[in-house]
Formats: C-alpha cells, structure tokens, sequence
C-alpha cells in the first residue's frame, strides 16, 4: 500500500507553486489569450512592443543621461544630487522618476541595484525591468553574494573594489552612473551613448568598450 505523507505533499505542491507566474500575470496572460483566440490581437506586436520598450526606448533615454553625465561635470554634479530634476532637464521626467537616485561607479567603487520587495525599477530612464530583475533568485542573492551574481552576468570585480548595494523600493529607485571607458576622449554624446547599455546602469555590467561595441 502506498504510504501517505501530507507534509511531503504539501512540500511538492509548494514546490510547483512557487514556479508558477504571480497571480497578476496569470490574469494578463489568461486576457491576452482570450484577446488572441478572438483575433483582436497579435502576439508577435505584443512581443515586438515589449522588447523595443525595454531593450531600446527605455535604456536609451538613460544612456543618454549617463552620456551627458560623462561629457558635463556640472550636470553630473546636478544629477548626483538630484537624480529627478535633472533628468526632468531633459525631458525624462515620468513614472518611477520622482524619486529617482543616481548613484557612480568610480575605481574604487562599484554600485549594483535590486528591489528586494518586489521589483520597483526607474522606469522613466530605463524602461520595462527585465525578468531576472524580478526573480527571486536575483533579488535574493544579489544582497547576500553580489560578487558571485556579478560573476555570472561576466563582471569579476578585484577585491580591492568595494561592492555597495543599493536597494530600491515604491519611494526611491537608483540607478548606476557606470564608469567612462577608456579610449573615449573626443566622442560625442551620441557616440558615448552607445556604450551604456541597461545592465550598466542596474550595475550587473560595465560600460562597453569601444572594442566591445565593434564586436557588439
């Protein structure tokens, strides 16, 4: 006869919960199925949307801070202070950015940023969180081991640089001023921009190099 034990069902059945999606985005997946079977939408323009959105029209408008910042000491003294208004200088100004932090990299420092809550994200200069910014996972580890995680995303940071945390919540969102590569001397903003990518700006990556962006 098999055996029945209700603490070890309850362990399996917390351990397939916890690999389901929220309750939230069980809700818009089940109104977007319904909206695709009648056919008043397209999946493939969902996805196009959301990918433009967080791989492009939101980091882009943050690499162009970060670009000015490296071009413009008084604007990055302006945005070290005031994150919020001096990005409303350029038009960024939105949802998420109230309460926005600008935190820099220097040779001796390198900043990562996580919301251990939930997954609050400065959407105005950097778009659509990506899903490992959400997960658990990350959020977890990025508190107690940010080396390792930084070392799997291929940053292995010497030990001489200090590793600072900064944990964003509904009423303040930070974001990384990345350090200016080398060999940059006479770019452009334009040119700049380029090298800041998302992930500098959470802090998982550095800036590209001009090498790196050749390749890229």
């Amino acid at each position: 006869m098999t055996s029945y034990d209700p603490k070890r069902l309850h362990e399996i059945h917390q351990h397939l919960k916890s690999h389901l999606p929220s309750d939230s985005a069980l809700r818009v997946k089940a109104l977007e199925s319904l909206l695709v079977e009648k056919g008043l939408l397209d999946p493939a323009a969902v996805d196009a949307f959301v990918e433009a959105y967080s791989e492009e029209v939101g980091p882009k408008r943050g690499a162009v801070v970060v670009a000015r910042a490296w071009t413009d000491d008084a604007f990055k003294a302006r945005l070290l202070e005031n994150a919020a208004a001096a990005t409303d200088e350029m038009g960024f100004a939105g949802q998420a950015g109230a309460h926005l932090i600008a935190v820099a990299n220097t040779p001796q420092t390198h900043n990562l940023v996580v919301c251990t809550l939930c997954s609050c994200y400065p959407l105005s200069v950097l778009g659509v969180p990506p899903a490992w910014y959400k997960s658990a996972a990350y959020r977890a580890r990025a508190v107690r081991d940010p080396r390792g995680v930084l070392a799997e995303f291929g940053l292995t940071l010497p030990e001489s640089v200090a590793v600072r945390i900064w944990d964003s919540t509904s009423e303040q969102r930070y974001f990384v001023v990345p350090e200016r590569p080398a060999g940059t001397e006479g770019w452009s903003q334009e040119q700049l921009a380029r090298l800041v990518t998302r992930n500098a700006m959470v802090g998982t990556a550095r800036a590209l190099t001009p090498a790196e962006l050749e390749t890229a």
